[in-house]
């Protein structure tokens, strides 16, 4: 049960942060929104790690990986997210990101020789119908403007390159580490963009706690604790178990949405929504899983014949 409601949290996290973004697209703009908060996540870790000595040391070769895995993520996830929420909205764009571990098994097997199976691919092309709708009004025209669909995608690739080098780091270093690391790096990452781009507007903004509050979520709850708890959730339940369970977060995404900021879905999205999720479940199935299901059913069958 704890492991559970340490899963459960996370998610819940992870569902808040497109509507906390959403919120502060209407005061900052995207890039303001991200630097700060890598900064406010990469100081809250950074003090939580010395205090408690999780920190390890990254060695001069590795340091190149961990560049790249900053690239990916935060860098070119949060460009892709956090732009493309100012196109579409936040119950959307969390149905197009939890597609992540959809496209997870296609790089596994490129790079790392892993087999697909057959519930891998019913479940990528089952998902993908269920984004087509949630993407569609209810003539079937799209909902949105393609660069934001597009941007979101560009985030879903990110992290699914991310994934492929995460996996040479994790057997080297603890996550708290790279998670660290790597949003103290994208920080650097962002603040060229930052200074170019988007500074005089930042500068311009007068200051006000109700965009600061969301901020400050998005910082310790969405990029620091959530990861914590999916890390300790992971351990304890594995891999499938856990993105299955992560699976879950457009749902909370599109409820509290439609209570805090009055989002609405129609009813092609909300059957969109459903097909999305029902994928996602099938393509975390494998032949064991499917074998021990079909022998519950069995004896489920033969118990009521009795």
């Amino acid at each position: 049960m704890k492991t559970y409601a340490a899963m459960m949290v996370a998610t819940l996290f992870w569902g808040f942060s497109f509507i906390w973004t959403k919120i502060l697209l209407d005061i900052y703009q995207p890039i303001t929104i991200v630097i700060i908060r890598l900064v406010l996540s990469a100081i809250f870790l950074w003090v939580i790690g010395f205090a408690f000595q999780k920190l390890e040391k990254i060695t001069f070769k590795d340091f190149w990986l961990l560049f790249l895995l900053a690239f990916f993520q935060p860098f070119l996830y949060f460009i892709g997210e956090t732009i493309g929420l100012s196109y579409v909205s936040s119950s959307v764009a969390s149905v197009i990101v939890a597609t992540i571990p959809l496209f997870s098994p296609i790089a596994a097997y490129y790079f790392f020789k892993e087999k697909l199976s057959l519930m891998n691919f019913i479940g990528i092309l089952v998902s993908v119908v269920g984004v087509l709708l949630v993407i569609m009004k209810d003539n079937l025209e799209l909902s949105y403007p393609v660069r934001g669909i597009l941007l979101l995608f560009m985030a879903v690739l990110a992290a699914v390159a991310y994934s492929v080098v995460v996996i040479k780091l994790a057997g080297k270093y603890n996550v708290y580490s790279i998670i660290t690391y790597q949003n103290t790096i994208g920080v650097f990452m962002f603040l060229p963009l930052f200074l170019t781009l988007e500074v005089e507007h930042f500068i311009s903004v007068p200051f006000q706690w109700d965009a600061w509050i969301p901020l400050v979520e998005l910082a310790v709850f969405a990029s620091s604790f959530a990861f914590m708890l999916f890390t300790y959730g992971i351990q304890k339940l594995g891999v499938t178990k856990a993105n299955t369970l992560a699976n879950i977060i457009p749902v909370f995404t599109a409820v509290f949405a439609y209570f805090m900021i009055d989002e609405r879905l129609n009813l092609t999205n909300i059957i969109g929504i459903i097909i999305v999720i029902a994928g996602l479940f099938l393509s975390q199935i494998n032949r064991k899983m499917y074998l021990r299901l079909r022998m519950y059913l069995k004896s489920e069958q033969h118990n009521q014949t009795k």
